[in-house]
């Protein structure tokens, strides 16, 4: 999939959990699992927002766009 998840990379930069992140937001420890796994078919708004409010960081420190997997993909 050409979109990469960099939610591990935030936690780690947080020093914080993903059960703590998790119950900070309101989520299962297994929906954010899926999210971190990039398995996630789609992102709620809420959960995002939510997710960057208490890592204090934006969309883009969470996801990465890599379209040459795309690409190899298609051949």
């Amino acid at each position: 999939m050409p979109i990469i998840t960099n939610l591990d990379v935030m936690l780690a930069k947080r020093k914080m959990s993903s059960k703590e992140l998790a119950e900070r937001i309101g989520i299962t420890m297994a929906n954010l699992s899926i999210l971190k796994s990039g398995k996630a078919k789609a992102v709620r708004f809420t959960t995002l927002a939510a997710i960057c409010q208490e890592l204090n960081c934006q969309p883009g420190d969470l996801f990465e766009f890599q379209p040459a997997e795309l690409d190899e993909k298609n051949e």
